[in-house]
């Protein structure tokens, strides 16, 4: 059973939750605390997973509250319920917030996002690694990219589109964007998965203050076993795979999504190079030593790899469900099934075309493909175009 823990300082408020949910009592323990100080004695006697806090109380408000859990319970999931939409209040939380619903909240929403918290912790991440994960509250940006942002938003007619193509080149500055612009403290009818849209919805302000005044985004401090160049070709190879995907044909309903996942696919290496810079050295020693794949290793020394544990962090912060799961899948898309050229497998072929083009750059056909890849793409259907997939992606890499 999942406990749930949900916090205000309005009893009337608890009660109204408390009513709200009453039938899915037989599913999830659900406290109700009065408070922020109420609802560290409750997690002081048991953690919980889910933490659903209001942001504006008195003493101790909803961002204080989710700092103190994420420090000491990083496994809760962690969501703020907020009836104040102002932005500087989303930049405040979203370094400790997981999620950001709107008041009034109606019970369907409030239960689906509690159920795909939940799902997400029994899907993606062993309970070590949740631990881990729940600490992060924004990933590593390259210090050049971070000062080409600090710059352009201190001037006063920077455009959108340049913003938006400098947090573009930066995956960390992406996802961070992505999770609030699809939070409800914006109120949007769809979900946003363009970055020139999410930082046209957002508004320069609200980059600004996320840019330098919260601590949303941070710049990569290498560790002594790391060099800055891994962080680097982590991020090159990101961009690239999302060249190579926009030049595949996708569906376009899906197209938006799809390219986000190509961009965002690899975060779960920025997660492990911050946070098991050991785990980080080790796998890539075994895999050279093995002359198998990084994510194989991965494999062997955690029992899962960087896509789930990205996928694992990504879904937590909201971002499209079509794209967590194509992240999650996109070393081993044959795990779910498949229909057609969907997200997924289109993330899939672009990552193993950057690859292919990144160790053989001067020949788009031609080369012999692993024959674990080969018959992955064979039951995927889409062996037979490859050779025209590989000359899009020599295109596109240009």
């Amino acid at each position: 059973m999942k406990r749930i823990l949900f916090v205000d300082d309005e009893s009337r408020v608890l009660d109204g939750l408390r009513r709200m949910l009453y039938a899915e009592r037989k599913r999830w323990d659900m406290q109700f605390a009065l408070g922020g100080p109420a609802a560290l004695d409750a997690c002081e006697a048991g953690a919980f997973d889910v933490v659903v806090s209001d942001m504006r109380m008195p003493g101790m408000d909803g961002a204080t509250l989710l700092g103190h859990i994420r420090d000491r319970y990083p496994s809760s999931a962690r969501v703020i319920l907020s009836g104040y939409s102002e932005p500087v209040l989303a930049t405040r939380a979203v370094s400790v917030a997981h999620r950001f619903l709107a008041k009034p909240c109606d019970a369907t929403e409030l239960q689906s996002t509690i159920e795909r918290l939940c799902a997400l912790q029994d899907l993606f991440c062993a309970p070590e690694l949740r631990k881990i994960v729940g600490t992060i509250g924004q990933l590593p940006s390259l210090s050049i990219t971070y000062r080409s942002l600090t710059q352009a938003v201190m001037d006063p007619d920077v455009s959108v589109e340049k913003v938006s193509d400098i947090i573009e080149q930066d995956v960390a500055m992406a996802a961070k964007v992505l999770q609030l612009v699809n939070s409800a403290f914006f109120g949007l009818a769809q979900r946003v998965t363009t970055l020139e849209a999410a930082v046209g919805y957002l508004g320069m302000e609200t980059i600004k203050n996320l840019a330098l005044a919260s601590e949303a985004f941070r710049v990569f401090v290498p560790h002594p076993h790391i060099p800055l160049s891994e962080c680097e070709a982590i991020q090159r190879h990101a961009h690239r795979t999302a060249a190579i995907a926009a030049v595949l044909p996708l569906e376009r309903e899906t197209r938006d999504a799809t390219l986000v996942a190509a961009l965002l696919h690899d975060v779960g290496s920025l997660i492990l190079a911050g946070k098991m810079p050991d785990a980080f050295c080790d796998a890539r020693k075994l895999a050279a030593e093995r002359g198998c794949k990084v994510f194989e290793a991965e494999e062997e020394l955690l029992g899962t790899s960087h896509a789930e544990i990205g996928a694992y962090l990504l879904g937590l912060w909201g971002l499209p469900n079509i794209a967590v799961e194509a992240i999650a899948h996109h070393h081993r898309p044959g795990r779910i099934t498949h229909s057609e050229f969907d997200c997924t497998v289109a993330v899939y072929v672009a990552d193993l075309l950057e690859e292919e083009l990144d160790a053989h750059w001067q020949v788009a056909t031609g080369l012999e493909i692993a024959e674990p890849d080969r018959t992955c793409l064979e039951t995927l259907g889409v062996l037979p175009r490859i050779s025209e997939f590989r000359e899009r992606a020599a295109q596109a890499r240009v």
